[in-house]
């Protein structure tokens, strides 16, 4: 059975077109807290990337702001891998969160 590494950090983002601009940071932090927030984002179904370089610079992203311009291409690049993936999930007649 492969053992699972320990979650250092984790960053969460939100984005509504109707809200904002651009995506924001809603949760971030390391240990415990970014345990519990890659665990709720497993249970609620929620697609989890794995990118330690992203990771890095959106840590440095206050909780509650939008990402800044800077890393609107590389986020562009994550939402459009996310919504190819729930395309194909739609695809095949199997449900996907919001």
């Amino acid at each position: 059975m492969k053992e699972e590494k320990p979650i250092e950090k984790a960053v969460a983002l939100v984005y509504n077109r109707e809200k904002s601009s651009a995506p924001t940071v809603v949760a971030s932090g390391r240990g415990a807290i970014a345990a519990k927030i890659v665990e709720t984002a497993r249970e609620s179904g929620v697609h989890i990337m794995e990118d330690p370089d992203l990771l890095e610079l959106l840590a440095r992203v206050p909780v509650g702001a939008e990402i800044p311009v800077e890393l609107y291409r590389a986020i562009a690049e994550v939402l459009a891998f996310v919504y190819r993936l729930n395309g194909r999930y739609k695809e095949r007649g199997q449900a996907t969160s919001p």
